[in-house]
């Protein structure tokens, strides 16, 4: 299997009733299956604990699943796409269920091009080939009308004990944070240089876990917003790191560290503050706009 097309063929084909998908070749099961094919009761029902309530609903469920080993673990195989539990015992395992909406121009979109429970798939098995942390993959399934999708679902593990990395860039004390941003500078090094390139590079989208004080581990999810490339532009490494929420006074440190002594930082740095001042220009109009369409309709402006 070619590494350039692992992530798109990567997993067990299977139909479950209406819906189509893969599923992580560990996870083949009946007893996963079964639950698979009901996303909605997993994602609605009343064991479900929900973690994000917007355009798209977030939950945390457990499926009973074969026992798989950390693919970031010391004793982890040398390919985590593959690394699992042949003949290993069936045992309760966290996930994270994501449903996807789509609706007007978005879903006429899924005619031509993959919805985005294949995105997190494939974005997801990409990071994996890589060895670029993200939750394991367990499965995506959607269900198509006419050619378009009305509903589609994204399976992954859940990371015990990780936080969205906001917490601790907003409360850990200077020392502390210094020694986050090296870790995190180091991380996303190793991923753009794998080509791995998250369009939406946010606080909520880097999970850390801490093993012991200083020492952290990082996690990409929202993985549909993962693109592929064979190598990322210097330009396109420095704007991908605006959306984190670096603290004003620790900005020039995170970006040395970043960057290291590569010829032309100081061309680059501006690059930076130019696109953060214009990134948090636009989130801040949005923030107003949203205000003033909900004064509109309170009838108070």
């Amino acid at each position: 299997m070619k590494e350039k097309s692992a992530h798109k063929t990567f997993g067990v084909a299977v139909t479950l009733g209406v819906f189509k998908g893969r599923v992580h070749p560990d996870y083949d099961n009946p007893e996963f299956l079964r639950a698979l094919s009901d996303c909605r009761a997993l994602v609605f029902g009343p064991a479900a604990r929900v973690l994000v309530e917007k355009r798209n609903r977030v939950a945390a469920v457990t499926i009973s699943v074969p026992t798989v080993s950390d693919p970031f673990s010391a004793t982890a195989t040398a390919d985590p796409c593959i690394a699992g539990a042949a003949g290993a015992a069936s045992s309760a395992v966290d996930a994270v269920v994501k449903e996807f909406h789509a609706s007007g121009f978005k879903k006429i979109k899924t005619l031509l091009v993959p919805g985005k429970a294949v995105k997190a798939w494939r974005g997801a098995v990409a990071c994996l080939l890589r060895r670029v942390p993200t939750p394991l993959p367990l499965a995506y399934i959607e269900r198509r009308e006419r050619g378009l999708i009305v509903e589609s679902f994204f399976v992954a593990s859940r990371v015990d004990s990780a936080l969205e990395i906001r917490n601790l860039l907003r409360t850990l004390p200077p020392d502390d944070l210094s020694r986050l941003l090296a870790a995190l500078a180091r991380f996303l090094v190793f991923a753009h240089n794998q080509g791995i390139l998250h369009r939406d590079l946010s606080d909520g989208n880097v999970l850390v876990r801490s093993s012991r004080p200083g020492v952290y581990d990082f996690f990409l999810i929202d993985t549909n917003r993962i693109r592929i490339r064979r190598e990322v532009s210097l330009l396109g490494r420095v704007r991908n790191l605006v959306r984190l929420g670096v603290p004003p006074a620790c900005q020039d440190d995170f970006l040395r560290l970043y960057l290291g002594e590569r010829p032309g930082a100081r061309v680059l740095r501006f690059w930076y503050r130019l696109n953060k001042k214009w990134y948090t220009s636009f989130v801040a109009f949005k923030k107003a706009l949203r205000l003033k369409r909900l004064a509109e309709r309170l009838g108070i402006q």
